[in-house]
């Protein structure tokens, strides 16, 4: 049973382009870390609350936005119609990728010598991708679930519950093994099916790809954690990431977790006790060693 220990507390901030990013807070007292949650494609930062109070509960604060065209963010600018979500607007990836980074500016104006840790999921780990081969100093470690190296070969823009479709009739068995999380998705009027390309057309969806720098402006930890069923990447692809962060970044801290049979979104599996566990168990490593 989860014990809930913070209020979610909701604000907005105005990016370059001028468009309304709604974000969201969940503070402790005295946090030992922040983590600013990246959301995936198709999807919002509310879908994260269990896991933003499970951080909560090990101290640490959390801070997530929906991203340009999601959730409260994409109906806003789209004055409502649900049916326009997706869309990211002017700036397009650039200024999706922009205002994140803003929100990083805010977390650390408001928690003064608090060590902060990104964690990407799926499209919003990609996104923390891009951040971090220019602005690796923004941060003091990076969590990324259900990602993928960024290449065509490695990353899958089709029909990802095309192998998971005779398991259900949701259209997001992919997701997870635990139907609940599928059902939850379809009935969910903020979530909906996006296909890169189409959505973003060709300009946008080619600066998804790329791969780590090889010079990083830190030594920055990571950890990767997918699901060996996970049909947008996979344990090949997670594994060219990590090795590529080890050898072509030349970081020093770089640990890859593949949870066997899991799926796409490890953070709301069936195991997916074992999986917050091991997310808070490697933070409380990093960041006790660095106040230490």
């Amino acid at each position: 049973m989860i014990r809930f220990t913070a209020a979610r507390q909701d604000h907005t901030f105005t990016d370059a382009f001028g468009v309304v990013i709604h974000y969201y807070q969940w503070k402790v007292g005295k946090p030992k870390g922040i983590v600013q949650l990246s959301h995936g494609l198709g999807e919002h930062a509310g879908r994260y609350e269990t896991v933003a109070q499970e951080l909560v509960g090990a101290g640490y604060s959390v801070y997530a936005n929906d991203h340009r065209g999601h959730g409260q963010t994409g109906l806003q600018q789209w004055g409502g119609d649900a049916s326009k979500l997706g869309r990211l607007g002017p700036g397009g990836i650039r200024g999706t990728v922009a205002a994140a980074q803003e929100l990083s500016r805010i977390i650390r104006s408001e928690n003064q010598d608090v060590p902060v840790a990104l964690l990407g999921h799926s499209w919003g780990s990609i996104i923390a991708q891009k951040i971090i081969n220019t602005h690796a100093n923004d941060y003091d470690a990076v969590v990324l679930t259900g990602t993928a190296y960024r290449t065509l070969r490695h990353m899958n823009g089709g029909q990802l519950n095309a192998k998971h479709k005779h398991l259900g009739t949701t259209g997001y068995e992919w997701l997870s093994r635990d139907v609940a999380v599928s059902q939850a998705f379809h009935d969910d009027p903020l979530a909906f099916t996006a296909a890169a390309m189409k959505l973003f057309g060709l300009p946008d969806s080619l600066r998804l790809l790329g791969k780590p720098a090889k010079r990083f402006a830190k030594d920055l930890p990571i950890l990767i954690q997918i699901g060996s069923d996970d049909p947008f990447g996979g344990t090949r692809s997670a594994e060219l990431l990590a090795e590529s962060y080890l050898k072509r970044s030349r970081l020093s801290d770089v640990e890859l977790i593949v949870y066997t049979d899991a799926r796409h979104e490890v953070l709301n599996e069936t195991n997916r006790e074992e999986v917050v566990a091991d997310t808070i168990s490697w933070l409380d490593k990093r960041f006790d060693a660095r106040s230490s």
